[in-house]
């Protein structure tokens, strides 16, 4: 394995030492709920979202959580859990996935939030009804081929539908927590700078899904 640059040493030392500068992952994953709970009952606040509210973060950032989510329109994170400017740092794709051998830009990105801006939280957020999921699963089923990258980001979910093959209950609902159970177990062991964060106790990674049709978000992992 290549040497770790010192910049990036001392991130990753800093992301695996306990952090007793702002809330605790389980304080933000609270905050986190409570707004959904507003979001649920039609009683947001939509809080922090003037242009008085963005400039004194001009200067730098420090989002409480990094939110790992779907690319679908129907699932923004600051409405559904009623945060404000700088509240998180999200990171979307399509099927809300990441896998130990691919997909780069998503795992960098999660490190950087980790390492970089020493957030304690990292959730994946799955939601219901996931069309890239029911594409996966359609496809795998059809044994047919997919245009461009399309393949790719079906390849990246194969194993989520191979785990929830067999189990009882709707097959689409099973695969959408499997790829989010899936997703949760690569971070809690991607090194160098998540899986330190996690022992060392300076972050936390957990796994949630959307309802589309209710609004709220429900933990899984």
């Amino acid at each position: 394995m290549a040497a770790i640059p010192g910049l990036l040493r001392s991130s990753v030392a800093q992301a695996a030492a306990p952090s007793s500068e702002g809330p605790s992952a389980d304080e933000v994953l609270r905050r986190l709920l409570e707004g959904n709970q507003r979001f649920v009952k039609g009683e947001a606040t939509g809080p922090r979202r003037t242009p008085e509210d963005f400039r004194p973060l001009a200067a730098g950032q420090r989002p409480g959580a990094i939110i790992l989510g779907c690319a679908d329109s129907r699932v923004p994170p600051e409405l559904i859990f009623d945060q404000g400017v700088g509240d998180l740092f999200i990171v979307r794709v399509a099927g809300n996935v990441v896998s130990p051998s691919g997909a780069a830009l998503v795992k960098g990105s999660i490190e950087y939030g980790v390492a970089e801006l020493g957030t304690p939280l990292v959730m994946v957020l799955g939601h219901s009804d996931c069309g890239a999921i029911k594409a996966a699963i359609k496809h795998m089923d059809d044994h047919d081929a997919l245009p461009g990258a399309i393949a790719e980001l079906v390849n990246r979910l194969r194993p989520a539908v191979a785990k929830a093959k067999g189990m009882s209950g709707d097959r689409l609902d099973n695969t959408i927590r499997a790829n989010v159970s899936l997703s949760v177990s690569v971070l809690r062991t991607l090194r160098p700078v998540v899986a330190p964060a996690v022992a060392g106790g300076r972050a936390r990674v957990v796994g949630a899904v959307y309802d589309l049709r209710s609004g709220g978000v429900a933990l899984t992992t």
